[in-house]
């Protein structure tokens, strides 16, 4: 006996998962339900089986193919439009007209014993028969009465509560002759019950209803599907589940990683090739699929979550449904009842309320509140570009697809024949990417200079030396699953806004170039890239009286690319280094806030036994620096600001200092006493690049690490940073403690508030309000002087849902009340 599996339904009514995916396809335990019904249809010998196509054709087939991987034989009958449920089947005539046949649905899940369904079929000489069981709740079914013989007396299709007679159901699996087929027209849309069955009732014909014991679920509406996969995972529906029961009632699939620090309350399941890291907590009836990344901290408790997801860390899944290759980001929830289609985005913090259906290819920006529905409208992200370029996590947002199209993009605004160099840090996540990279600036007709491995200081110098931009790529700091691929101008420096904007442009419009086969761009390896960063820098800045001061100093590296320029420095310079991590170490291409505490901690003990004149720790790409002074003591990031900052303005005398205005208006104080000026920039490295060019300017920090000196280049560079400290030590002759001892110290407090990016204009104009007849300087987002010099700087971060306040005051409480008074402020117009 053949078999016929209808697969060509719609689903509206479980929109947006059958937006872009056929119903029978939806996975149940992380198996279609259609593979479920075929795997049932081969344990009771129907292996031979039709299945009729038309929604999404095209899918199906591409899945399930031939049938060979489940040990069956499918051919398919298409239907060019639907034909009902009899139709469908007429449809598929010339494959059934010989045998007796059962048809069953591809997207209703059963464990129905169809053996003794074919048997009483056989029995009672019947022309068809219907397979019957009871339910609850009958209003959505077919009610069917039959007699003691089991012979069907009335239909009834899908009626009302006052109409209810029985609650014996159709569930629309039957056995039938070939004889059936000549009372379906043709090419038409003819339906079983409600067309067929009653003219064979009334001649009289054998029909028959069999009422079957077992397990029989419709999955039609969000609430039933999900009560499937409750049902398959609590054992009540006899169906095979892949994967070990490790313990009970929790399956884990073939090649899937769970940290043991991770929480499992059965039952759920964990599908092949996922990943659940430490502090993750998943709950009862939880269905994780193939290839799914749940981060440390996050919460799902009967949520349903699809092939390629990525769950970011503290995310909060209930009750709800996601869809393939979707993207979950840090600390969003999604409440009971909500579905997200497939390939969406959901922004961090974000939340979507329950019983919201959210449609494939959307985006839910970071800090939305959505209540709504998003069905037509694409919320999608303003801009590409963040504070570094442009971030995101490996392979979710960042994956090779993008990383070509941007390329691709950047070519676009160059001219044909550019040469752009590209470089990239120690890990292995911006090898791969650099490599698509390379591929796509070749096939846009440029020249590429690939420096490899390299500090990102001599990443912008390579690009100054004749190249029309650059591409590096690295790790983004402190954040070891993203990255960071930043594009530079022909000076070495970050991409401007104008040409961000460019950028952008292209890239939204997808009009990428593409050079002829004659066109195609030239690779090269430049040599000795780190001898000439060194020559250059060396010429340029002044390192008189270090060879006589006789400086031993502690260099720690931090297994990083920084490492790989010292050897041809320090030798040169003529100090006595004691060089820590200088190997490289792709497992580790940044550090979190804790490593780097402790390094520095470790390095300060060093310095001290070691009695040298100071240490130094570079970033892992050797951009920015960390000091610790001769007693072994950390001098924090924004001292050492001050400190650079009073040695520079000490030996210049004039000049402009550049530093962004959440800088500490200590510094005013220190370089009004040496005869320098600040100039207040934003807290844009753009603007800072800026400033440094002009010729005046002897100095730029942005109390991060980052450190500029003018006489050398105009960007953030740790290495020459760490030429002049030491030029500038040995010629003042003081200690760094002592240089930090005779500076004010400071009382700056900062905070973070989130903001959903819709109010964020109407937290920035509330703060002006408030800030009635007080000073307001509006260099870079609002910053309000109190009478008494105390002042409060609010600036809405430019890709994240969050709003940054600083406040100074001539001590910590006052700092911390000013600080207080304005987050209040925000929070009030946040919400």
């Amino acid at each position: 006996m053949k078999a016929v599996v209808m697969a060509g339904g719609e689903g509206t009514r479980l929109r947006p998962m059958t937006s872009s995916m056929p119903k029978p396809l939806l996975p149940v335990a992380n198996r279609p339900i259609m593979e479920h019904v075929l795997r049932l249809l081969k344990r009771h010998g129907l292996s031979e089986t039709v299945v009729t196509v038309q929604f999404l054709a095209s899918l199906v087939k591409n899945y399930f193919g031939d049938g060979e991987e489940l040990g069956m034989e499918l051919t398919y009958a298409n239907e060019e439009k639907p034909l009902g449920t009899a139709g469908s089947v007429k449809n598929a005539e010339e494959a059934l007209k010989d045998d007796s046949f059962l048809v069953i649905s591809g997207d209703a899940l059963t464990d129905f014993d169809l053996t003794e369904l074919i048997n009483f079929h056989k029995e009672k000489g019947a022309l068809v028969t219907v397979c019957l069981t009871r339910v609850p709740n009958p209003l959505e079914f077919g009610i069917t009465i039959v007699d003691e013989e089991g012979k069907v007396e009335r239909f009834l299709e899908k009626p009302t509560w006052g109409q209810v007679f029985s609650d014996t159901v159709n569930t629309g699996i039957y056995v039938m002759e070939p004889e059936v087929f000549d009372y379906v027209e043709a090419d038409v849309s003819v339906d079983w019950s409600g067309d067929v069955f009653p003219q064979l009732m009334k001649e009289g014909k054998p029909i028959y209803g069999y009422i079957a014991e077992g397990y029989w679920e419709d999955v039609g509406t969000h609430e039933s599907y999900v009560k499937a996969q409750a049902d398959v995972l609590e054992g009540k529906v006899d169906v095979d589940i892949d994967g070990f029961e490790i313990s009970p009632g929790v399956w884990v699939a073939e090649g899937a990683e769970v940290s043991p620090e991770a929480v499992l309350r059965g039952p759920l399941y964990i599908g092949d090739y996922a990943k659940v890291e430490s502090g993750v907590e998943i709950r009862e009836h939880t269905v994780v699929g193939s290839n799914v990344v749940v981060k440390s901290g996050a919460f799902l408790h009967k949520a349903v979550v699809h092939d390629n997801v990525y769950i970011g860390q503290q995310s909060n899944l209930r009750g709800c449904v996601i869809g393939k290759n979707t993207d979950i980001m840090r600390a969003a929830r999604i409440e009971d009842g909500a579905v997200i289609g497939d390939e969406c985005l959901v922004g961090e913090e974000s939340i979507v309320q329950g019983n919201v259906r959210v449609y494939p290819f959307k985006t839910i920006e970071a800090g939305a509140f959505v209540n709504t529905s998003v069905i037509w409208e694409s919320r999608g992200q303003a801009q590409l570009f963040g504070a570094r370029g442009v971030s995101g996590i490996l392979n979710v947002e960042i994956t090779p697809e993008l990383v070509v199209r941007l390329a691709g993009a950047y070519a676009t605004t160059l001219k044909k024949g550019s040469t752009v160099t590209t470089a990239r840090d120690h890990s292995r996540g911006a090898r791969a990417l650099k490599r698509a990279v390379i591929s796509a600036l070749q096939t846009s007709a440029i020249d590429v200079r690939d420096l490899e491995n390299v500090p990102l200081p001599v990443a912008r110098q390579q690009t100054a030396r004749g190249s029309a931009g650059g591409i590096m790529i690295r790790t983004t700091p402190g954040v070891p699953d993203s990255v960071d691929i930043m594009f530079f101008d022909e000076r070495g420096a970050d991409l401007s806004q104008a040409g961000q904007r460019k950028l952008d442009r292209v890239f939204a419009r997808q009009e990428y170039r593409r050079a002829f086969p004659g066109e195609i761009g030239d690779l090269r390896f430049p040599a000795s890239v780190f001898d000439a960063y060194t020559g250059s820098l060396l010429r340029a800045v002044d390192t008189t009286g270090v060879a006589e001061a006789g400086l031993k100093i502690v260099v720690d590296a931090s297994n990083g690319s920084a490492g790989l320029v010292l050897p041809s420095l320090l030798g040169r310079l003529g100090v006595d280094a004691l060089t820590i991590n200088p190997g490289l170490d792709e497992s580790r291409p940044t550090e979190t806030a804790d490593a780097r505490r402790s390094g520095l901690v470790r390095l300060g003990e060093i310095v001290a036994s070691a009695r040298a004149a100071f240490g130094v720790r570079f970033d892992p790409v050797g951009e920015r620096l960390s000091l610790v002074d001769e007693r072994g003591r950390i001098v924090e990031d924004d001292r050492a600001l001050l400190v650079m900052l009073d040695l520079v303005a000490a030996e210049r005398r004039s000049g402009r200092v550049a530093l962004p205005v959440t800088t500490t208006r200590i510094a005013e104080q220190v370089a009004a006493y040496h005869g320098t000026q600040v100039e207040w920039t934003t807290t844009s490295p753009d603007d800072l690049t800026r400033v440094s060019r002009a010729e005046s300017t002897v100095f730029g920090g942005d109390g991060r690490g980052g450190f500029i000196v003018p006489e050398f280049s105009s960007v953030f560079d740790g290495t020459a940073a760490f030429v002049r400290l030491i030029g500038l030590v040995a010629r003042t002759q003081l200690t760094l403690s002592q240089i930090d001892a005779r500076i004010p110290r400071a009382h700056v407090r900062r905070r973070d508030i989130a903001t959903p990016w819709a109010v964020k204009g109407l937290v920035m104009r509330s703060v002006v309000e408030a800030a009635g007849d007080r000073h307001v300087d509006t260099t870079d987002g609002v910053r309000v002087v109190e009478a008494d010099g105390r002042w409060i700087m609010v600036l809405p971060d430019p890709a994240e849902a969050v709003t940054h306040l600083w406040a100074e005051g001539p001590d910590d409480a006052s700092a911390q009340q000013l600080l207080d008074e304005w987050a209040a402020v925000v929070d009030s117009a946040g919400r």
